[in-house]
């Protein structure tokens, strides 16, 4: 059996690999049609180009993985079927589990590299990439403040107001912290700058007015000089505020949500359903090779077009539902965590059926 296993084994990974390189240049060939003008324009050569689309590998593997993982599974037991090897395992007594285990081992393998790829890899390609069309096709691509004109709310319902902010000092500009009880006024502080110690763990103002309000005379006080802040917000959130999602590892995304939810931030659904998309699209791979196996194990033998027309059609339709119901998500109709997972319980549902089908 261990021969056996590792045959298949092979055969999958084989097909595997050529069809992943045949998805990732099949997108690269797309996008360079569409875009091929906006080089053009900027002088970009071939080596600047290579480089730009060396940048997209990372994000175009995670999108094709399941499709390429459902291709090769149905190639490779298509093959064994027409060959009557998988005839003559069931007569050696062996069913549907020996032989879809090596494609599971091979798809639990394409699960982890993919799950590294959107952890850590993706992103810093997304950064590279993002940077690269900012300064090489001057394309600007805003994020959520641009470390300009930002408003916070605190978790004790204060409301901080940044002018701007500098992530390399860490220092942020025309700084106001309004405190309240309830939705009266307690008090205001101005400061033309504010700057985080990093061994006090507390925001610094140098110079500052703080005004406090008296509930019955409505009176003001001021006073100067030398406050310190301990605020929720931290320069790391203030940094992350320019970020995309994709450009996020996943811890750092996962903290992105926890401090801008914690701040009041409203419509993170999408930040939220590409969080869980992270977790759950690198397990795409497993869960579609429960549909190919069992497919191609049952069915009559069409030819190789017919087998991969099969693929496409699944894997497209597994990209589309993808797609509609993140947009769901996105748009708050249904919960993040549901539009990330919803697709692949369904094609698990399929697979498992399937399974059952070919093992009776």
């Amino acid at each position: 059996m261990k021969v056996l296993s590792r045959y298949i084994f092979r055969q999958f990974a084989t097909s595997f690999l050529f069809a992943s390189i045949a998805f990732v240049l099949l997108f690269m060939l797309i996008d360079m049609v569409e875009n091929l003008d906006d080089f053009v324009d900027q002088n970009i050569g071939p080596i600047g180009i290579l480089h730009y689309y060396l940048l997209t590998i990372p994000a175009t593997v995670q999108i094709t993985a399941p499709v390429a993982a459902l291709l090769s599974s149905i190639l490779a037991a298509g093959r064994f079927s027409a060959s009557n090897e998988l005839a003559a395992l069931g007569s050696a007594g062996l069913g549907m589990r020996q032989l879809i285990l090596p494609f599971m081992i091979g798809g639990a393998i394409i699960a982890l590299v993919n799950f590294f790829n959107a952890s850590i890899v993706e992103p810093a390609a997304a950064g590279a990439r993002i940077a690269y069309k900012r300064t090489m096709l001057n394309e600007t691509r805003r994020g959520l403040h641009d470390g300009l004109n930002i408003q916070l709310l605190e978790p004790d319902g204060s409301v901080v107001t940044i002018g701007s902010f500098d992530p390399l000092s860490s220092t942020a500009k025309d700084v106001t912290v309004e405190r309240f009880d309830g939705s009266r006024l307690r008090s205001r502080t101005d400061a033309p700058e504010m700057a985080f110690n990093p061994q006090l763990q507390r925001w610094i103002m140098p110079v500052a007015s703080r005004r406090s309000f008296d509930a019955d005379t409505g009176s003001a006080e001021f006073s100067s000089g030398g406050d310190t802040l301990s605020l929720d917000v931290s320069p790391q959130s203030l940094r992350e505020l320019n970020l995309q999602p994709e450009e996020m590892t996943l811890v750092q995304h996962y903290r992105y949500l926890v401090d801008k939810a914690r701040a009041g931030f409203p419509k993170l659904e999408r930040a939220a359903v590409k969080l869980h998309a992270k977790v759950s699209m690198p397990l795409a791979s497993m869960i579609v090779i429960l549909i190919g196996v069992p497919l191609a194990a049952m069915k009559q033998r069409n030819g190789r077009a017919a087998e991969i027309t099969l693929a496409l059609f699944i894997g497209l339709l597994f990209l589309g539902m993808q797609r509609t119901v993140a947009t769901m998500g996105y748009n708050g109709i249904i919960e993040p965590w549901v539009a990330a997972w919803l697709p692949l319980m369904v094609f698990l549902a399929t697979g498992l059926l399937l399974y059952r089908k070919a093992s009776t």
